[in-house]
């Protein structure tokens, strides 16, 4: 998958606008578990979260444990669907085209809370109909989104052109809108506090690294395990993020640009992963598209993962978000590293036979029968 990542111009008047006439939606029930976590883990109160079945009216509050937070983009995703990319100075004509919820941050709350794990979204869309679109998307999914700010102002909501192949592979051009812009110089007392109640935190590179540097200290400070993955803007990233992420998912691609290695076998990826342990991040989580994937732990043996073979591959878009949600749902529920890796490849495989991000990810029901048979 290659991305081109544009950002609008920082002179747009922007302010929060409450969305209103919100019709709760039907998510479903989360019986109350204990999770095993980490050492180091944070012992805060569980947050107060409500609970909903068709059979109810009205909202339960329950205790869950503590939550999935992802903090990031929200697109709209435009798909084109051809069979070829175009050339230089080439018009072509596309087979269809549709737009649907995405960008990265909100693929992997959907995917969290599909999981049946409670999720909660922190992000940005601009007061317009692809910003409710999202919104609806991310809400019928059963993510919570009172974090979730609706911009006035003229600032547009992020979002994709989409080039789909036909053989499901996809170029994908990305204009942040209000995933780069009108975020507060400091966020919020409200959105780092349910960053410091969570179980686990989940960032992206599609809003601005000053952002995932204060999302990423707060967590540290709570001992929140802050996952990072590395999709979005094509650009270094900042030291001072690295030092507070505990497991840094890329892709190979990613991996070879951001440490400046090849990552052409296994062998140059291992090293590529060991440069980023001597950046101070002690867990790598690699994504390896059709060759599956593969966990580097400081000071251990990597971790392989093959791929679980689709029925037929509809659309890759999403898939690397599936999975790395999936390997921090599996995570936060006490999993080993192996039974992470697995249970994400499987999400994954489902994930690429349906169109579109948010729309193919896959619910726990399926990933468990899924798992039963390979």
């Amino acid at each position: 998958m290659k991305g081109i990542l544009f950002s609008p111009s920082s002179n747009l008047n922007c302010f929060s606008k409450t969305q209103t006439n919100k019709t709760p939606q039907s998510i479903q029930t989360l019986n109350q578990i204990t999770y095993p976590f980490f050492s180091h883990r944070n012992q805060n109160q569980p947050l107060l979260s409500f609970s909903m079945d068709s059979t109810k009216n009205a909202q339960t509050p329950i205790t869950q444990q503590p939550p999935l937070v992802v903090v990031g983009s929200a697109n709209a995703d435009i798909y084109v669907e051809i069979d070829r990319l175009p050339k230089e100075g080439e018009t072509i004509s596309a087979k269809n085209g549709r737009t649907l919820a995405g960008g990265k941050g909100a693929n992997q709350a959907t995917c969290g809370a599909k999981l049946s794990y409670p999720t909660y979204f922190i992000g940005r869309v601009g007061d317009d109909a692809h910003g409710k679109l999202i919104t609806e998307a991310l809400e019928s999914g059963g993510v919570r989104s009172e974090y979730l700010k609706s911009l006035g102002g003229g600032v547009p909501t992020g979002h994709a052109v989409v080039m789909l192949q036909s053989d499901g592979q996809n170029s994908i051009i990305i204009v942040g809108g209000a995933n780069m812009s009108c975020w507060p110089e400091k966020l919020s007392d409200e959105d780092l506090d349910v960053v410091m109640k969570a179980g686990i935190v989940l960032l992206q590179r599609e809003i601005p690294d000053s952002v995932n540097i204060q999302v990423a200290k707060a967590a540290r400070s709570a001992g929140v395990t802050v996952i990072m993955d590395a999709g979005g803007m094509d650009a270094p990233i900042p030291q001072e993020l690295l030092n507070f992420v505990d497991i840094f998912s890329p892709n190979e691609s990613e991996l070879g640009r951001l440490t400046g290695m090849p990552t052409e076998s296994f062998e140059q990826i291992s090293q590529a992963a060991a440069k980023c342990h001597k950046m101070g991040v002690k867990q790598v989580l690699v994504k390896l598209g059709a060759k599956g994937s593969a966990l580097f732990v400081e000071g251990e043996e990597p971790i392989k993962q093959s791929i679980i073979p689709a029925a037929e591959v509809l659309d890759t878009t999403g898939a690397g978000d599936t999975f790395t949600a999936s390997f921090a749902v599996a995570l936060v529920e006490g999993k080993s590293k192996e039974e992470c890796l697995r249970f994400a490849a499987a999400a994954a495989s489902l994930c690429v036979q349906v169109m579109g991000a948010i729309p193919s990810m896959p619910d726990r029901k399926s990933v468990l029968n899924l798992l039963q048979y390979v």
